[in-house]
């Protein structure tokens, strides 16, 4: 009896449902493909790629599209995925506002709304983030019992004994230990959190500079200093979610920090956070405010950019800024000995190829492996993009198996 249990390994079953999966994630890739084509990308005999194409189009899986054209001989039916066929969303959430995101399952964005938090209340996290989730559904066009999966992103990370939020003391009314139920009561879909710089590091790793790279990290600048880390292909979270919490770094040329956390800082992100650039261009004679730290910082380092060749002050701060960040980055690279290393976060970002080269030329002095440094390459929204790639893997992971469905 075990040899014929639905979803045995070996079984028709299982086999049918694994070349479904195959033709599927081709027709991700590809957009549209004609039966013939997904045939010999399989090693599937026309009669079963055809039987294959009519079992996903009755699962709502597949559409057809119209048909081949401009090519000699007979035209051919083309197939695509059904777009349709569900969707999933994202929250990138930072103390000053949610952005929320709908994608449909080929990971096209169809929705977005983005709701202000200003002020420090605490109250209200609850129906913030469901007054940002409906704002994007409606904006898609469907409800919310029509999204799959949720994944909110969050500074810091949720320690799984307690539940409670930690590293991000600035963001006010996260900390409750009762948040994550709550939200499971009314959303009405599974949802997910993930610290936010790992999702920028599955974006980047998805669709962006890492993709084919099985261990890197990657190096985020923008209100706070994060890393993660990505090992075999897998996220390393830590015991209690706090790798790559990486502004806690003790390094040289800060004060040591005491009790960190109530902090919220530590010594790397004293030495090479975004209130360290105004700082250092102040000393080298430069006229300019502190804050808002992220716009400031980040116009500084692009002028530098810009302007390094014809102002040494700006050479200058491009040098010393790079010296911080490889500091830390030296003790990362020490212990994790990563192929690559990708730069993001607008500040870093902002400082472009100039600052790049002259953190990879001071990281091939403090450290003694010498990884490739690259910038980050998802531009827009990062954060909200690498939550939408995360529900989406586990989308399609659950939609696309056809061992589940009555065929």
């Amino acid at each position: 009896m075990a040899g014929t249990t639905p979803g045995t390994p070996g079984t028709p079953r299982v086999l049918r449902a694994m070349n479904d999966r195959a033709a599927l994630d081709l027709l991700l890739e590809h957009g549209t493909l004609s039966r013939t084509r997904i045939g010999k990308l399989t090693g599937l005999s026309k009669p079963t790629a055809s039987q294959l194409l009519a079992r996903l189009e009755a699962a709502g899986l597949v559409v057809a599209t119209g048909t081949t054209a401009g090519r000699p001989g007979p035209s051919a039916q083309l197939y695509a995925v059904n777009a349709r066929a569900a969707f999933a969303a994202g929250l990138d959430v930072n103390p000053h506002r949610i952005r929320a995101a709908v994608a449909d399952i080929t990971g096209e964005v169809v929705g977005e709304f983005e709701l202000p938090t200003p002020g420090r209340a605490a109250q209200g996290v609850v129906r913030q983030v469901t007054t940002a989730l409906d704002g994007a559904v409606k904006d898609a066009g469907i409800t919310p019992a029509d999204v799959h999966r949720l994944v909110i992103g969050t500074p810091g990370a949720f320690d799984p004994a307690t539940g409670r939020l930690r590293y991000a003391s600035h963001l006010p009314g996260w900390h409750s230990p009762t948040l994550l139920q709550e939200l499971a009561a009314v959303l009405p879909m599974p949802f997910e959190y993930e610290n936010d710089v790992n999702l920028v590091a599955v974006a980047e790793q998805r669709l962006g500079a890492a993709r084919d790279h099985e261990d890197f990290v990657l190096l985020w600048n923008e209100e706070g200093l994060g890393a993660a880390l990505v090992l075999g292909g897998r996220l390393h979270r830590g015991f209690t979610g706090g790798a790559g919490e990486v502004g806690f770094l003790p390094v040289p040329g800060t004060p040591l920090v005491r009790q960190v956390t109530k902090a919220n800082s530590g010594g790397f992100q004293e030495l090479a956070g975004v209130q360290s650039v105004p700082r250092i261009a102040r000393a080298l004679g430069i006229e300019t405010a502190e804050q808002p730290y992220v716009p400031t910082a980040s116009g500084l380092l692009a002028h530098a950019a810009a302007h390094h060749g014809e102002d040494p002050r700006y050479a200058a701060l491009l040098d010393q800024y790079a010296e911080r960040l490889a500091t830390g980055l030296a003790s990362l690279v020490a212990v994790l000995d990563p192929e690559l290393v990708v730069l993001s976060g607008d500040v870093i970002v902002a400082g472009g190829e100039p600052l790049r080269e002259r953190v990879q030329s001071e990281l091939a002095e403090l450290a003694a492996s010498r990884p490739r440094l690259v910038l980050g390459a998802v531009a827009e929204h990062p954060v909200l993009r690498g939550a939408l790639e995360s529900a989406l893997v586990t989308t399609r992971d659950e939609v696309f198996d056809t061992s589940r469905h009555s065929m």
